[in-house]
């Protein structure tokens, strides 16, 4: 594992005193539009201050050395896909579990794209915002990792590969080629040749490692009927793409959606085309929730405890916040609940 570098360092108002040629208080004067410094003066704290990237503390316990008592949370999802999606509810209520009874805050923030987190990144570490961050959605060529590395500032990354190190990063992971293997092995044994996942957001690393998954399965199984679509998770999508593959000449006869709201959009999208659900095509979730449980036929689902997923990624980056060394943590395998939604492969 490579050392750790060396944490870079804020700039203090004692930098810009140094750069601008004048003393702290009078830097103290000018930051703050307080009286007692020249306008030529408080122009020259400015632009010092500009380009050392100093940006004023926003928290009482900052300014005394204490920390923040916050932890940042940031999601580059596209926004019209977050309102429905059940799994992140459930992690931020077992985050929150964690980080209540210790007293820290959790500051959340959407962000268009990666960039713009790790924007917001710099931000809350050049303003003492956040003591330490969780990361979700691990990208296939992430530069996240790196840049909290290079902040000092602690972090777990959520639904990590267990195989990547990063001196001052906790992972928590999930085995979704495991999972994967689980649900290719049912379906293989109720006699599916031919199978559609409808995945999620092409480059994010769970999505890759669930495609390799499956074409790992398929190649071992000898199947050639067995592709993998990418979507934005949103019910429109899993609907169009649903109607399709189903409208092919040789269409699937199991669906596995990345997550529960495509699956039930999948569902209505295939009786709209006269397949009957699991009559002519079976339909898995990668996600459970209630949802699966509004529909009819009830959705086959792959289970974990999200909450519980939370909690343990909350712990790991208290564990940090202590003093204590990065690691790498392993939560169970989904289980798959088999509902009315499955069955045996129609006869072709």
């Amino acid at each position: 594992m490579p050392g750790k570098r060396p944490a870079a360092r804020r700039p203090t108002m004692k930098d810009i005193a140094r750069r601008a040629g004048v003393s702290e208080s009078a830097v103290s004067f000018a930051l703050n539009d307080r009286p007692g410094v020249s306008e030529v003066t408080r122009d020259r704290v400015r632009r010092v201050a500009e380009q050392l990237g100093w940006r004023p503390s926003t928290a009482a316990r900052a300014l005394s050395g204490e920390g923040a008592a916050t932890v940042g949370f940031v999601l580059a999802r596209p926004a019209h896909t977050l309102g429905v999606d059940s799994f992140f509810l459930q992690l931020v209520s077992g985050i929150q579990e964690v980080l209540a009874r210790r007293h820290l805050g959790l500051l959340f923030q959407v962000a268009a794209d990666v960039e713009d987190e790790c924007a917001v990144y710099r931000r809350w570490w050049a303003e003492h915002r956040v003591d330490g961050v969780l990361v979700v959605d691990p990208r296939t060529d992430d530069p996240r990792p790196d840049l909290l590395d290079e902040l000092g500032l602690p972090a777990v990354v959520i639904g990590g590969a267990p195989d990547e190190r990063h001196p001052g990063l906790s992972t928590v992971w999930a085995d979704d080629a495991g999972a994967m293997a689980s649900l290719v092995d049912g379906l293989h044994t109720l006699g599916h040749r031919r199978i559609a996942h409808i995945a999620g957001l092409p480059d994010l690393a769970h999505t890759e490692r669930r495609i390799r998954a499956l074409r790992a399965e398929a190649g071992r199984r000898g199947l050639t009927e067995v592709q993998s679509v990418t979507t934005d998770y949103s019910d429109a999508e899993g609907e169009a793409v649903t109607r399709r593959v189903l409208r092919s000449s040789a269409p699937p006869t199991a669906l596995i959606y990345d997550n529960d709201v495509m699956a039930v959009a999948g569902v209505a999208a295939a009786a709209g085309l006269g397949f009957s659900v699991p009559a002519d095509v079976s339909v898995v979730a990668w996600e459970d929730s209630a949802l699966c449980r509004m529909v009819k036929p009830w959705l086959s689902a792959l289970s974990r405890d999200s909450v519980e997923f939370g909690r343990t990624a909350a712990t790991e980056l208290v564990s940090l916040l202590d003093g204590g060394p990065a690691r790498t943590v392993r939560v169970p395998v989904p289980r798959l609940i088999e509902r009315d939604s499955t069955g045996p492969a129609r006869a072709s």
